[in-house]
């Protein structure tokens, strides 16, 4: 598939088929993604890949320990809520997925499961947790170079047939998926990426998110035109 047509339709998932994704399928994504850049060729990441019952663990906790109140406790500072036109954004799209639902805005459990289905990482079979080697903190570059990686990663499994949504309601407690994936203490949990075969029958996948014109925060520097 030519690249921007690839990043056109790409979209994220957030309802999954229960097939199993094979492993070799994921090694391909991997090598295809791991060419993206890096400060200096640093190549700061490393992916745990996570399936079957390490992987119904940790959303089990994850999501107990949520709703039991657990503060969240994530390796990486988080900004807090949103505000501004961050969080008009994000209601944006919470509008467009809850309409698509049939969820209504007076409807708190099923506005309740939604977030579930997020500490869950949407139900998907894979789950691949980024981490990068902590002694590079703090980490301004390296989350940028893993940003680059994850995006790779996302465009490769699509360019395969696979889904995916970038989900950090996923390791909310870092320490739980630490403990099942048997990460290092020398690595850093920054995010995960749910992955799976889309099931196209589940309404929010037909979603798509808005994008600002380029007028809006794009500007061209020294050109004659």
């Amino acid at each position: 598939m030519e690249f921007e047509t690839l990043v056109q339709s790409r979209r994220s998932v957030r309802g999954f088929k229960k097939e199993p994704v094979p492993r070799k399928v994921i090694e391909a994504i991997i090598d295809s993604a791991k060419r993206a850049p890096s400060s200096m060729n640093t190549q700061p990441w490393h992916v745990h890949v996570l399936t079957g019952t390490p992987l119904e663990e940790v959303r089990r906790r994850n999501m107990e320990e949520m709703i039991g109140g657990a503060k969240v406790k994530r390796d990486i500072v988080s900004h807090g809520e949103y505000q501004g036109v961050h969080r008009t954004r994000q209601v944006d799209i919470a509008k467009k997925l809850f309409g698509a639902m049939g969820i209504a805005r007076d409807d708190k459990p099923m506005r309740q499961d939604w977030v579930l289905r997020g500490f869950r990482q949407f139900d998907a079979p894979v789950s691949l947790v980024l981490t990068y080697d902590r002694v590079l903190d703090p980490g301004a570059v390296c989350h940028f170079d893993l940003g680059a990686l994850c995006y790779g990663i996302v465009l490769a499994a699509w360019d395969r047939g696979l889904g995916s949504v970038i989900n950090g309601q996923g390791i909310m407690r870092s320490d739980i998926v630490r403990e099942v994936a048997k990460i290092p203490e020398d690595e850093v949990i920054m995010t995960c990426v749910a992955m799976g075969y889309p099931d196209d029958g589940f309404a929010a996948n037909a979603v798509r998110s808005d994008r600002e014109h380029n007028d809006e925060f794009v500007r061209f520097v020294g050109f004659a035109d």
